[in-house]
Formats: structure tokens, C-alpha cells, sequence
């Protein structure tokens, strides 16, 4: 078994075993811990969990799309990536536009009701195909406010400018790699209240050593069952492109966790899940003719020998 895999899979035991029960924002439930870090050897493999299918392609093209800083769910909607579909219909439904049924709560409503759930589809569907066929609504009601790569790629200053901190960070592991100060901030309290979802991953370092690039990621919140098995991936990814680019081996990538927390709703899928038997984690293949992270495309960036187990449906709360 890969300790790779094995980090997440304890993440998992620890906090049914230990998680204290809260209540949530979304009115879910869950049980929390406070503070916890894993390490992911990156080069002992690429860390796509194998104890149920996760989708990459949905983790490159939501990683490009916040390289590029965008903020609309558009680009998104094209890659047919729909993990950020529910924060823009939130929005829309909520605003004096909308004039459709009445989808108050409907996250919750949708795995309770199966005629609410029907209806939601279709309202979620005729919401897809608004923003990628009416461009003056998808500029109003599929952004996203000044999420993360809005903060990564053009962090607004005090005296009206704008700071490409991914960029920054990229030259200085160039000129300076024994910097201590390789970091990239998500968390912008003035953009907070502007944001459909603050930032869950919020500041990431960088650190240089026998000529390999590691990563820390500091996660204020951690849905542990659906969310964190695509931010290990994202920011392994996130590493290797960076490494690439810089001429570097990729080295460590630690993710330390804030509220590492189990949605009440997630208990039996992820019983399920440590029921399982971990396989071999598959290898990254990044086209070497891109130089620069910036010029990335998705049909850039392959995984290869990935054979998990079956996927596990999860609600996700909203």
C-alpha cells in the first residue's frame, strides 16, 4: 500500500474515530477535528486516490482555470466541469431575477425529495445552457466574485493596483529559491463578503531543497470525504507544473488541515470506502514542450496506469 494513500485514508479514521459533533453553515451537520497534517511523497507517485474513483480532469481544468484567474464558471461549463455549478445557481435563484420555482435550500431539499430533485435538474440544466449561450448572463449570474484565482493572479492593493502573486512566487523560486517567503494568499478579508464561497484553501508555501520543490497548503475547512481527495491531487499538481517550469524535481506536498471535518451525510460512504483495499496511485505525464504554467492546457496534463476502485456518490452541502 502506498503511504501516500494510507495519509488520507488515517485522515479519514481519525476523525470518525475522534471528530466532535457540530453543526455547519449548510445546516448538515458533521464531526470536526481541529488541526491536522499529512505529507505526500511526490516522488513516490502521483496522489490520485485509488479508494474510489476521482475524476482528474475535473481537478486540471478547475487548477488552469484558476492559473488563468478566472472567476466565471463558464470556462468551467466548457470543460464540462460542474464542480462549482451550485455557489452561481445559488446566486441566481436567490436574486429578483429569477422567477422559477422556488429552490430555497436545495441541496438538502434534493436528496430528500424526489420530485424536488427532478425539478432542481431541470432548473440547474436551463441555468448551464444560459451561461454558455447568453453572454451578458453569464458575465452577471456565473461569476463568482473575487475567488482564488482572482487573489492568485491580480490581488488588489490599497493604493488601486494589483499584485500577480502566482507569478511573484514562480520568479522568485527562479532568482531566490532559499526565499522564505514563496507564499501565495487566497484569504483577502476586504473580498470576503464578495466571494459566492470564501476560500477553504487559503495560503500555500513553497521551499526548495536538493534542487526539489515541496508545498504546505494551509486548509481553513476540509469537507475530508469529497473536497480533500481533489486538493491533494490539485496541489500535487499545482507542484509538478511549477517544478517543471522552475527545472526542478517535485519534493514533498503537505496539506495541514484547520476544521477537518465529516458531513453526517458521508458516514456510510466512507465506511464504504475504508472497507477497500488501496491499488498502485498512477504517474503524471505533463507535456514538455509547455514551458510555462501559464500556457497549460488540460490536453496538457495526463494521468497514466490509474485503476481505482468505483466511484462513491456523496451529496455535497452548499
Amino acid at each position: 500500500m502506498s503511504s501516500n494513500e494510507t495519509a488520507y485514508l488515517d485522515l479519514l479514521k481519525h476523525v470518525l474515530e475522534n471528530g466532535i459533533k457540530k453543526e455547519d453553515r449548510t445546516g448538515t451537520g458533521t464531526l470536526s477535528t481541529f488541526g491536522y497534517q499529512m505529507r505526500f511523497n511526490l516522488q513516490e507517485n502521483f496522489p490520485l486516490i485509488t479508494t474510489k474513483r476521482i475524476p482528474f480532469r475535473l481537478i486540471s481544468s478547475e487548477l488552469i482555470w484558476f492559473i488563468k484567474g478566472d472567476t466565471n464558471i463558464k470556462f468551467l461549463l466548457e470543460h464540462n466541469n460542474n464542480i462549482w455549478n451550485e455557489w452561481a445557481f445559488k446566486k441566481w435563484i436567490e436574486s429578483s431575477e429569477y422567477t422559477g420555482p422556488d429552490m430555497t435550500n436545495f441541496g438538502l431539499r434534493s436528496q430528500q425529495d424526489e420530485q424536488f430533485n427532478r425539478l432542481y435538474e431541470e432548473q440547474i440544466d436551463l441555468f448551464k445552457s444560459r451561461i454558455l449561450n447568453d453572454a451578458d448572463f453569464s458575465r452577471k449570474y456565473g461569476e463568482l466574485g473575487n475567488v482564488y484565482g482572482k487573489q492568485w493572479r491580480e490581488w488588489k492593493t490599497s493604493n488601486g493596483n494589483t499584485i500577480d502573486q502566482l507569478k511573484e512566487v514562480i520568479d522568485s523560486i527562479k532568482k531566490n529559491p532559499d526565499s522564505r517567503r514563496l507564499i501565495v494568499s487566497a484569504w483577502s478579508p476586504e473580498d470576503i463578503p464578495n466571494m459566492a464561497l470564501p476560500p477553504c484553501h487559503t495560503l500555500f508555501q513553497f521551499y526548495v531543497a536538493d534542487n526539489k520543490l515541496s508545498c504546505q497548503l494551509y486548509q481553513r475547512s476540509a469537507d475530508i470525504f469529497l473536497g480533500i481527495p481533489f486538493n491533494i491531487a490539485s496541489y500535487a499538481l499545482l507542484t509538478h507544473m511549477i517544478a517543471h517550469e522552475c527545472g526542478l524535481e517535485v519534493g514533498e506536498f503537505i496539506h495541514t488541515l484547520g476544521d477537518a471535518h465529516i458531513y453526517l451525510n458521508h458516514i456510510d460512504q466512507i465506511k464504504t470506502q475504508l472497507s477497500r483495499e488501496p491499488k498502485q496511485m498512477p504517474t503524471l505525464h505533463l507535456n514538455k514542450n509547455i514551458t510555462s504554467i501559464f500556457d497549460f492546457e488540460v490536453s496538457d496534463i495526463e494521468i497514466q496506469d490509474y485503476n481505482p476502485h468505483p466511484t462513491i456518490k456523496a451529496p455535497v452541502a452548499v
